[in-house]
């Protein structure tokens, strides 16, 4: 039915009688009648009933305005849409799209001014001019963002070219002016300089990030939109050639820092899509090559490199990391405030500054940047400690890059690839490295008798034994034998599943929880996406088909359920205990800000919605759509 009524008088009514706490929503918490009634331009009246309808005709109407309507036609389809088939079509129609960027003329704006720019701990920042870095060797991009600059009158940019070796002494020199890094350009068919588009996970996140990058990608190609899954792998080969490594996110503080490794696996998923032309392959030989750099280079050199040749995570650079909100870092920073004689806030600002240096401080940044290199920022699991951990994650990511590589280097390029350093690559010497890394994975970091894989502190020579759901990492890259798989689903997995999915980690291992030991938002009780598709696709490659199936419902269902009490909200991550996005931790949770309509959603957690609806029988999405919890569905 398409019916027609007056835009602006509609949702002023609308808002007036259902959105009692004036949040701009329409949600479970709203005290209305939960009834309305719109009498139609045809005189018809048609009554619409319930919180998820109600914010369904919110949504509407809003779109309808912003179009410019004064009058318009709704499709009442739109409105009564099955919840699963109105968030699978919000994502692939308006999710992405709002997500996208690019650094150009016509995107630098919206890329260089977000919330960021004023919530940063940074609070003596020189200035409010925008800064825009450009890598040592592009001077063509060099020479682009002066013009683009110079042409954008209203607000400040400011183009300044990075040296060509970058340090952590000069990352720290450029604190107090912060800006975006310069990604891909490219010209499009008529000749116009364009950015290579990337998609940003959402919020105060709006950069290019490494592993939500990944993730993003898998729902995006579900979509049909290969195109930006390959523009952000062409991102990330520009990282690598003028950065060095993948960032964890293209903004200056992150030069010094990169995230887990998931480029092989985008070059393939990738390459699955594209057309099988000579094109394609030399788009996959550029980026076999910089997935090898990238190996080299970053993960098995330098820092990260440890002695019993496994791999660590080590986000070098010097200082608190400055791009936490200002309170994040008062437990840690206390006493030595107190000490002192000063503030919190002035010890952080002399901290940040230099001015003070306090031994034990410094040990914990070491640790605490290599928390954050490993995108599992925070965790129990990793604090004070990180830098001394060959964690299991990381290393069955390098075991997959290796796989990858040697079978790329196989089945395509007739095992001789010639790589970055004129080195001659044949797959041999890649299994081989993966042989010995999952050798040493297993003699290291198995525990049969907890039936975890665990990371191990190659400083104290031992386990660490905190549950993680990390431990099911090396299911997803086929590391593990069958017996392993059938231990961790024994042993692991009922101390991680919750109500609603995943759990970071197990409750026992977290530990008690007050005011001197807060909340980490990656450990017990909340859930991730990352964490999630990796499980339901590393059960499925051990034949747990079953198992996976129930883990994504009960995903889904939380997904579902928040965004039909609460106006479409999809956020970054979710309490599976409670089966809410209320999460209270460090940074809140990203997506629930927004006035009417969610624009974004959340990036991974779009994608993970997008995966997991691969994994459902036509049944199960029948009883998503109805909204029946899994407890009625799984005994």
């Amino acid at each position: 039915m398409i019916f027609s009524c007056n835009v602006q008088e509609t949702l002023n009514n609308l808002l007036r009688q259902e959105d009692t706490d004036n949040d701009k929503k329409i949600t479970i918490e709203d005290k209305g009648p939960k009834k309305f009634n719109i009498i139609t331009a045809e005189g018809i009246t048609l009554e619409i009933a319930g919180t998820y309808y109600l914010s369904n005709l919110l949504q509407e109407l809003v779109l309808a305005k912003e179009s410019g309507s004064q009058v318009v036609n709704i499709n009442s389809g739109n409105i009564f849409e099955k919840p699963v088939d109105r968030i699978n079509r919000m994502i692939k129609e308006y999710f992405w799209d709002g997500l996208t960027r690019r650094i150009d003329a016509d995107g630098i704006r919206k890329a260089l001014v977000d919330s960021k720019s004023s919530e940063l701990s940074l609070s003596n920042l020189e200035s409010k001019d925008y800064y825009l870095y450009v890598p040592f060797k592009d001077l063509n991009a060099l020479e682009y963002y002066k013009k683009v600059a110079a042409d954008i009158k209203n607000i400040n940019i400011i183009v300044v070219k990075l040296p060509e070796k970058i340090t952590p002494e000069y990352v720290y020199s450029i604190n107090m002016k912060p800006g975006v890094l310069s990604l891909a350009l490219k010209k499009n068919k008529i000749g116009k300089i364009e950015g290579v588009p990337f998609v940003v996970p959402g919020g105060r996140f709006n950069e290019m990030y490494g592993w939500d990058s990944y993730f993003e990608s898998l729902g995006l190609i579900i979509d049909g939109r290969v195109d930006l899954a390959k523009a952000m792998a062409d991102n990330f080969v520009y990282e690598i050639e003028h950065y060095g490594q993948i960032l964890n996110a293209n903004r200056t503080y992150y030069l010094t820092r990169s995230q887990p490794p998931f480029l092989t696996s985008l070059a393939l998923a990738v390459y699955k899509e594209l057309p099988k032309n000579n094109k394609s392959k030399e788009w996959l030989a550029e980026l076999l090559n910089f997935c090898i750099k990238e190996y080299k280079t970053v993960w098995s050199s330098g820092s990260k490199i440890t002695k019993n040749k496994l791999s660590r995570y080590y986000g070098a650079g010097i200082g608190l990391a400055p791009e936490t909100e200002e309170t994040h870092f008062d437990s840690l920073l206390k006493p030595f405030a107190e000490k002192t004689g000063i503030s919190i806030r002035e010890y952080h600002k002399k901290y940040l500054n230099r001015e003070i240096i306090e031994p034990e401080i410094e040990e914990f940044i070491k640790h605490d940047r290599s928390i954050r290199e490993s995108g599992h920022d925070t965790s129990y699991r990793l604090d004070k400690i990180s830098a001394s951990l060959n964690t299991v994650d990381l290393n069955s990511l390098l075991y997959k890059y290796e796989i990858d590589i040697a079978e790329i280097i196989k089945n395509e390029f007739d095992n001789n690839f010639i790589s970055y350093d004129g080195s001659i690559e044949n797959s041999e010497s890649w299994f081989k490295k993966a042989e010995e890394r999952k050798s040493k994975i297993n003699v290291l970091m198995w525990n049969e008798e907890k039936g975890f894989f665990f990371d191990y502190n190659f400083v104290k020579e031992e386990q660490t034994g905190f549950e993680s759901a990390t431990a099911f990492y090396p299911l997803w890259v086929k590391l593990a034998t069958r017996e392993q798989a059938e231990t961790l689903v024994k042993k692991a997995l009922p101390l991680l599943e919750f109500a609603g999915g995943i759990a970071g980690s197990s409750k026992e291992s977290v530990g008690i929880i007050n005011e001197e030991r807060p909340q980490k938002q990656w450990d017990y009780p909340n859930g991730w996406a990352p964490h999630q598709i990796l499980i339901w696709e590393g059960l499925k490659n051990y034949g747990y088909d079953e198992i996976a199936e129930r883990l994504v419902y009960k995903w889904l269902y939380v997904i579902l359920k928040n965004a039909v009490d609460y106006n479409g909200t999809i956020p970054e991550k979710y309490d599976v205990v409670s089966c809410t996005h209320k999460v209270f931790a460090e940074y809140g949770n990203v997506g629930t800000e927004f006035d009417y309509i969610s624009r974004e959603g959340f990036g991974w957690m779009n994608a993970s919605f997008k995966v997991g609806l691969t994994f459902l029988n036509n049944e199960l999405k029948n009883k998503l759509n109805e909204v029946i919890p899994p407890e009625k569905i799984f005994e």
